[in-house]
């Protein structure tokens, strides 16, 4: 095998990066606009929106991309405002323009040894953001009629495998958390950054948002299991499958379990927007980041990204409760694929790990 996996320095890339660098004799060749240093994975930078650059770097004589068997294809664009963005019919354009840009060139160049393609979806192929989600959301289910990035890709996916050699799958997960710097949607450096610094103020640990609602989440290493699986797996050609954790929650209960993680204790809510609140914050964390010697980035934004709006969205922060949000997720398990994580043991070993390794201070 050698898969390359686009946008690998997002949550999801970097998690599937990992997983395909531990193949025993597999290749990795990681694409992405920002640095990613990885374990036997191969870096390539390239910003897909310059189609020029991605089609000499992939059709060049470097040999990155030759023999390419697998594509993980996990980048995105999301815009200055992450909400807005979600319908924003220009910002819809230029991720179907980023999706055809990589791939395109690399059929083109190397599609004689690609075996299998693997593209990413999410909650809101099912109408989430606008309101009107089924519970549960199946795969079954006629496509939600709204405009979505989601539709344009894999509308030219299904186009450019008509009569190839290759099969594809597309997964839909659901609030994916791992490790990843400055991305637009990864809960954990906003949550670890709004913890340390009230941490440091010596308070309890108050949830910011709205009234509780059941919602489910996915582990970044869980999703790049599956995305290992579907490379191989049979039953998973030409197959859209949800994947979650497995498990159902609601912030507030799980969350004396991330005070916990963080060192702390637990308070009243306290609701409030984090993208408002927690920007004029940017000193305190740089003296944090200081103080603690942290690796990660000492100006906020470049370590959370645009995530303090994610958090408001999923917290329901924003002033309407946030909507159940539950997918189906018995495709995939009739398929073969049964990996489960009891979501509060996940977000306890995330924040752990983001301790041990220097993007958090240590409780």
């Amino acid at each position: 095998m050698k898969a390359v996996v686009f946008g690998a320095s997002g949550v999801v890339g970097r998690a599937a990066a990992e997983q395909f660098a531990a193949r025993p004799g597999g290749a990795v060749v990681a694409v992405s606009r920002r640095p990613v240093t990885l374990p036997g994975v191969e870096h390539v930078v390239l910003d897909l929106a310059d189609r020029s650059a991605t089609e000499a770097a992939i059709r060049g004589g470097a040999g990155a991309f030759a023999g390419v068997t697998h594509v993980v294809y996990a980048a995105l664009q999301e815009g200055p405002d992450l909400v807005a963005g979600w319908r924003d019919p220009d910002l819809m354009q230029h991720n179907l323009r980023l999706f055809r840009n990589a791939l395109e060139p690399l059929l083109a160049a190397h599609g004689d040894t690609l075996r299998h393609v693997s593209l990413l979806q999410g909650a809101k192929a099912y109408g989430l953001h606008l309101g009107r989600t089924p519970v549960p959301a199946k795969e079954r289910a006629p496509r939600d009629q709204h405009d979505n990035f989601y539709f344009l890709q894999e509308d030219a996916l299904r186009s450019l495998a008509a009569d190839a050699g290759w099969s594809w799958t597309i997964l839909r997960p659901q609030v994916v958390l791992g490790e990843s710097i400055g991305s637009p949607m990864n809960l954990l450096p906003a949550i670890g950054v709004y913890a340390s610094l009230e941490r440091a103020r010596g308070r309890a640990l108050a949830f910011p948002g709205g009234p509780p609602t059941l919602q489910e989440a996915v582990d970044a290493r869980l999703l790049a299991r599956a995305l290992d699986w579907a490379a191989d797996s049979p039953a998973a050609r030409f197959e859209t499958f949800n994947v979650t954790n497995g498990d159902v929650y609601t912030w507030h209960d799980v969350w004396p379990a991330i005070a916990d993680a963080c060192g702390m204790d637990v308070a009243d809510p306290e609701p409030q927007l984090l993208a408002q609140a927690m920007p004029p914050r940017r000193g305190e964390w740089a003296a944090l980041v200081d103080a603690h010697s942290l690796r990660a980035p000492r100006e906020m934004a470049d370590f959370v990204g645009s995530s303090w709006s994610y958090a408001d969205v999923l917290f329901g922060a924003r002033g309407t409760r946030a909507l159940p949000a539950l997918l189906s997720t018995i495709r995939i398990r009739s398929a073969g694929f049964g990996d489960c994580i009891d979501t509060e043991d996940m977000l306890r070993a995330w924040f752990d790990r983001f301790q041990r390794t220097g993007l958090l201070p240590k409780p």
